[in-house]
């Protein structure tokens, strides 16, 4: 059996296990998006290797197949992008104001852990803690960009492994795509995700910031980099209100909102390094430095006219035709 074929058969016994009830074959065709021959196939597989396997028929004469779990303890193990994964929905669900559901799923995380053979944890948090280290989440409220999976793990393989990528990557200022070399520090999430990145023909100059869903194909190379020790992804993410970094608008921020305003404002994390100011007459200025004036203008339009931008000028003028006084609430 081919390496593929082996991980698929894990994948569907794994599927299979996590539930209780079994699955159908409907079942198995939607999670495996193959056709039904080929889920019969992979089914009559998964009876002969497992001989655990449990065939019987539901009270409405469905077939239906179940595994006990303690048949693949030794096959299946948590992968470095798998936690990876899990704590960054953990970082969103904090941002978020979810405390509650955010300790719920750091419980779930230390249970899945504890489960993972000793011999196998000193790997995985090695490539977990060098994939983490490249995710700078810079969470905004709002719609979201898509990635194709085949890009994303692509990126997130060169990340742990500090190896080159050459890209096919549609930039605003050209007509066609065009490819590229890049040496890739992080991922910078938010309503848009940003591949930050040098190229390799310019590695000691700044960085460059490609919009990921302009990405139209992703290929490691196999050449290996040298990171700039001094780089975080962390740091690097608070220069900016969202996820797009421009040097030439970084500032100070300040914003003042209306004294009606200033209770609903005080609960929101605008910036992690924001200092609050309350006024005598109510209102609260909220200062911070960073740059993405028009990622700052797509939220501050949703306060209407309870928000005045005190700072920078360049900010101020371009909200100042849309301070609306109809919008029945705030954000």
């Amino acid at each position: 059996m081919s390496f593929e074929k082996a991980q698929e058969l894990i994948g569907l016994a794994t599927f299979v296990a996590a539930r209780r009830t079994g699955v159908t074959l409907s079942d198995v065709i939607d999670q495996l998006q193959v056709s039904k021959r080929t889920a019969q196939r992979i089914l009559h597989t998964l009876e002969i290797q497992f001989p655990d396997t449990e065939v019987f028929f539901d009270d409405e004469g469905r077939k239906r197949w179940r595994l006990e779990s303690g048949a693949l303890r030794d096959l299946i193990t948590l992968t470095p992008d798998e936690l990876a994964a899990l704590d960054l929905s953990i970082e969103i669900l904090e941002r978020s104001a979810q405390g509650a559901e955010a300790e719920q799923l750091k419980s779930l995380r230390e249970k899945i852990v504890a489960l993972v053979p000793r011999k196998r944890l000193a790997r995985l948090e090695t490539d977990h803690d060098a994939l983490l280290e490249a995710l700078g989440l810079a969470a905004r409220p709002g719609p979201v960009s898509r990635i194709a999976p085949t890009i994303a793990a692509t990126i997130a393989t060169a990340l742990k492994a500090s190896e080159r990528l050459r890209i096919v990557y549609q930039s605003r200022q050209s007509a066609e795509p065009t490819e590229r070399v890049v040496e890739p520090y992080g991922v910078l999430i938010g309503i848009r995700r940003y591949l930050v990145a040098k190229p390799k023909s310019d590695p000691a100059g700044p960085f460059r910031h490609y919009l990921a869903e302009k990405i139209e194909a992703a290929q490691l190379t196999g050449e290996i980099f040298e990171r700039d020790p001094d780089f975080d992804i962390h740091r690097h993410a608070d220069r900016a209100f969202g996820a797009f970094q421009n040097d030439g608008e970084f500032d100070e921020v300040v914003w003042r909102f209306a004294p009606e305003a200033a209770s609903h404002a005080r609960s929101f994390l605008f910036h992690p390094g924001q200092m609050l100011e309350e006024l005598p007459d109510g209102s609260l200025v909220v200062r911070f430095h960073a740059a993405g004036h028009l990622e700052m203008c797509w939220h501050l339009y949703m306060w209407g006219d309870k928000v005045e931008v005190i700072a920078p000028a360049a900010l101020r003028e371009m909200v100042r035709s849309y301070r609306r006084p109809d919008f029945p609430s705030l954000p």
